[in-house]
């Protein structure tokens, strides 16, 4: 009866082991799994940044001057429009 105690315990000591092991990783921090499905105006974005090339799907994230983020299609002709003119804005 005793072994089988200390035989759960380790099993169960191994399992949190691993459970903190494998979520202690790094990994990319923003990623887009769905993109934003409307054109938003230009004039509610401040600034942009791509996401991290370990994504599985590369996008675009738009910042509002509100702060909020909006994953976008970095493939898109208003997507670039916005990128462009956020670009010329800063120089």
């Amino acid at each position: 009866m005793e072994s089988t105690r200390v035989l759960l315990l380790c099993m169960l000591g191994a399992a949190l082991f691993c459970f903190a092991f494998c979520h202690n990783g790094d990994g990319p921090e923003n990623c887009c799994f769905q993109f934003y499905p409307r054109r938003v105006k230009k004039d509610l974005i401040s600034s942009y940044y791509s996401t991290d090339s370990r994504c599985a799907k590369s996008g675009v994230i738009l910042v509002t001057q509100k702060s909020r983020n909006i994953c976008a299609d970095p493939n898109l002709s208003w997507v670039i429009g916005i990128m462009k003119m956020v670009d010329e804005r800063t120089f």
